[in-house]
């Protein structure tokens, strides 16, 4: 015989409760042999962080400090990737030129002003993830001069491709206990120890 059903006791909400947040914690030190799905964030475990085309440039650099993230998702409405915001675009020469030539202010500059067009972005496939290790993604990324690569998979559930991942040059520095400078094309992990220059 199954028991009656109980109501629970509710109690009042104190001021300054905040919700709760998922901890992710950085894994253990990393070497370059490892898989290099250890130091990719994966999109179906952490929400990717996005942004849309007519956000102030200003607010955009707020939610990538908040976020603590260096690269947004600009996505339309029925969230289609049209694009990607990095902090490289946001402090690069681009938006510095667009600011001269349109003698305007940098506070009035949008999402779109600086962003790199999905047209020109390229990407990894997971397939090839799958096999890679850490020293592979870095010499990758070292090569193309990037500090992030996205990863493309198919969505099992509806057949459709979708972003799975993104690898951030930054975070394997950080995660290799080194500091990485992108110009530089070292594969070897001798050579990645001795090129420590600022990110």
């Amino acid at each position: 015989m199954k028991h009656p059903y109980r109501s629970l006791s509710l109690q009042k909400l104190d001021r300054g409760i905040r919700p709760a947040r998922p901890k992710q914690q950085l894994p253990r030190r990393i070497t370059t042999d490892d898989p290099a799905l250890s130091v990719m964030t994966d999109l179906c475990q952490v929400t990717a962080v996005t942004t849309a085309l007519t956000t102030p440039l200003g607010k955009a650099v707020d939610l990538m400090v908040k976020r603590r993230v260096r690269i947004l998702l600009v996505c339309d409405a029925d969230d289609n990737i049209l694009g990607v915001l990095t902090s490289r675009d946001i402090d690069g020469e681009r938006a510095a030129r667009i600011v001269a030539k349109a003698g305007c202010a940098r506070e009035d500059l949008l999402v779109s002003d600086v962003m790199t067009l999905r047209p020109k972005l390229e990407v990894l496939m997971m397939e090839d993830v799958l096999g890679a290790r850490v020293g592979d993604i870095v010499a990758t990324l070292r090569q193309v001069g990037r500090q992030h690569a996205l990863v493309l998979d198919i969505d099992p559930e509806t057949d459709i491709p979708a972003i799975r991942g993104i690898f951030s040059l930054a975070e394997i520095g950080v995660r290799l206990g080194l500091t990485i400078n992108p110009a530089r094309q070292p594969t070897t992990y001798a050579e990645l120890e001795s090129a420590g220059m600022a990110i």
